[in-house]
């Protein structure tokens, strides 16, 4: 009874569902957003084997913790890049966390790594993969919203829904979203 309190129906009387705010219609992306996300969905997938490798030739103290830092980096990277490519205006908030873990993520391995060999490894890997992921991660997040391509009320709104299904959204909700 109180889930139904705290998700009331809009003031159509109906429930907002996922297909009554995601955009319909074909998605046009353009040649950079696909290159964008493929690139974090690539990268995203490529960090999984890395997963497993980390697993297996660390100390069961360091691999808990490079693995789970790693994985985090994967689910956000997998999130903003398929995000990006669905042209789900949500990728901004997953590339903003990607960017964060990356840099971070660089800043230890640099911090961590032993003269030699293992630091030049370090300093490839930051300059070579981590910081320009990072960088294209924090550019993705900033970047403003764009219009959504409809025409009529509903294009532009909050959610890219159409105007029919999401008028009176703010009544009866406690939270204000209408959801």
């Amino acid at each position: 009874m109180t889930l139904i309190a705290f998700n009331s129906p809009a003031g159509n009387g109906r429930y907002a569902t996922k297909s009554s705010w995601v955009r319909r219609g074909p998605v046009h992306l353009g040649t950079a957003r696909r290159r964008q996300g493929r690139i974090l969905t690539g990268a995203g997938l490529a960090l999984l084997p890395w997963l497993g490798y980390l697993a297996g030739t660390l100390p069961p103290a360091e691999a808990a913790a490079w693995v789970v830092l790693d994985a985090l980096e994967a689910a956000a990277l997998l999130a903003a890049g398929t995000r990006l490519l669905r042209a789900d205006p949500r990728h901004r908030a997953p590339a903003a966390a990607a960017a964060v873990l990356l840099l971070a993520d660089a800043c230890i391995d640099l911090a961590t790594a032993a003269p030699g060999a293992e630091f030049a490894t370090a300093v490839a890997m930051a300059v070579a993969a981590e910081l320009p992921l990072a960088a294209l991660c924090a550019v993705l997040a900033a970047r403003p919203a764009r219009a959504t391509q409809g025409t009529g009320a509903g294009a532009g709104s909050g959610r890219g829904g159409d105007a029919g299904t999401r008028t009176g959204s703010g009544s009866g909700s406690v939270s204000g979203s209408g959801t």
